[in-house]
């Protein structure tokens, strides 16, 4: 791989451990700006709504601008946020400081995937596109239990320079090995988008893209003060478990590839039944420190399992409804799972703060990923109606 692959790999990595970051963390920032969970949990929601909507708007504005000023540009924007969330004086200077992070969050994936297929020959493109990618997964199983405890010892402030730093090394190796010119391909439009978004089938595969992605955070957003004030573990324990959390999504995303490759649709079914079930169980082992354990590892495993499955769905389904715009499809489908990130967060914060409470959030979230497996069921059965009718045609 050319050492330019690396140097967006980097940033992937910071990118990836400054949006998942912020979990182990909330009960540490609640404390010092001296708010509640609920509004902690904020943090997590503005952040994924910044991808939500910032990504494809500022993709087609800024789909003329050459690809290398723009990841610069972006990295540039990234290492700001960054540093004001570490300076953040109060708790909206924080969130307006998350939003720009998001910002370059969003484009950056999207540009960034077509710059590393660009970087290789065409026979080795899955696989550059794979190895940026794997920073983000990296992120999740290192970046976020490392930066938890950083945090945890020497300040939520800390975490936050960390990660600033680590985007000053990504756009020094963005600005060193980066070729100066680089294809541009036709940049989609805002209208490209929308015509996507009249697609009722499409819809559908959006719909349970956020909910069964997003059913998981609205326990995963309070699973650090779920671990402490529920089952019973340290403060210094939760970057731990989120390492195991972590190594579990990253067994669970390739394992999910694999029983999505032939039939996206049977597999989705069983895995969103699967992540239902754990997740009601989750509201029982909580109390448990090593029941809790078994559970988070089922849960991890689950929760980005479906990925693959969902993205190769929407593909699969944009060829056959929307064959003039598989890549915006493909964009608005991550535009979706950060809904669900947002929407699980702001839903687990309503939860936390009513009569229910953070015991609660595991099953509330078990209700989002069961809407999800409905649609499933749904989006399967007009599939075969589809089939069907082709074939008596």
């Amino acid at each position: 791989m050319p050492l330019a692959i690396f140097a967006l790999t980097i940033a992937a990595y910071a990118i990836g451990t400054t949006e998942f970051v912020i979990v182990g963390l909330l009960p540490t920032v609640a404390a010092d700006l001296d708010i509640t969970l609920p509004l902690a949990g904020l943090i997590v929601s503005v952040y994924a709504l910044g991808v939500t909507f910032g990504a494809p708007i500022l993709t087609a504005l800024t789909g003329r601008i050459e690809r290398k000023p723009l990841l610069l540009g972006l990295m540039g924007l990234f290492i700001a946020g960054n540093t004001a969330a570490a300076l953040s004086p109060s708790y909206e200077v924080l969130l307006v400081a998350r939003v720009l992070s998001a910002f370059a969050h969003g484009v950056f994936f999207s540009v960034g995937s077509t710059i590393a297929a660009d970087l290789v020959p065409e026979n080795r493109r899955a696989s550059a596109i794979a190895m940026m990618f794997m920073g983000l997964t990296v992120a999740i199983v290192t970046g976020v239990p490392i930066g938890t405890h950083i945090g945890q010892v020497f300040g939520w402030r800390t975490t936050f320079w960390a990660v600033a730093g680590l985007g000053v090394i990504a756009f020094a190796g963005i600005a060193a090995l980066l070729p100066k010119t680089l294809s541009r391909a036709a940049p989609a439009g805002l209208l490209d988008q929308l015509r996507v978004l009249g697609s009722g089938r499409l819809l559908i595969v959006f719909a349970m893209t956020a909910l069964g992605y997003g059913g998981t955070f609205v326990a995963f957003t309070y699973l650090a003060p779920i671990l402490q004030e529920i089952t019973g573990f340290s403060a210094e324990s939760v970057s731990l478990i989120l390492v195991l959390y972590g190594l579990a999504i990253a067994v669970g995303n390739v394992a999910g590839g694999r029983v999505a490759n032939t039939n996206p649709v049977k597999a989705l079914v069983g895995l969103f039944l699967l992540q239902a079930l754990v997740l009601l169980v989750f509201s029982f082992t909580a109390t448990s420190p090593v029941p809790t354990l078994v559970t988070l590892a089922a849960l991890g495993f689950l929760s980005f399992a479906n990925v693959p499955g969902l993205q190769l769905y929407v593909v699969q389904l944009a060829k056959a409804h929307r064959p003039g715009a598989v890549d915006v499809a493909s964009a608005l489908n991550i535009a979706a799972f950060n809904l669900g990130i947002a929407l699980g967060a702001w839903l687990g914060g309503t939860v936390v703060d009513s009569a229910l409470g953070l015991g609660a959030t595991p099953w509330v979230g078990a209700i989002l990923v069961s809407l999800a497996l409905l649609l499933t069921l749904w989006s399967g059965a007009l599939d075969r109606r589809s089939t069907a009718a082709l074939q008596a045609a």
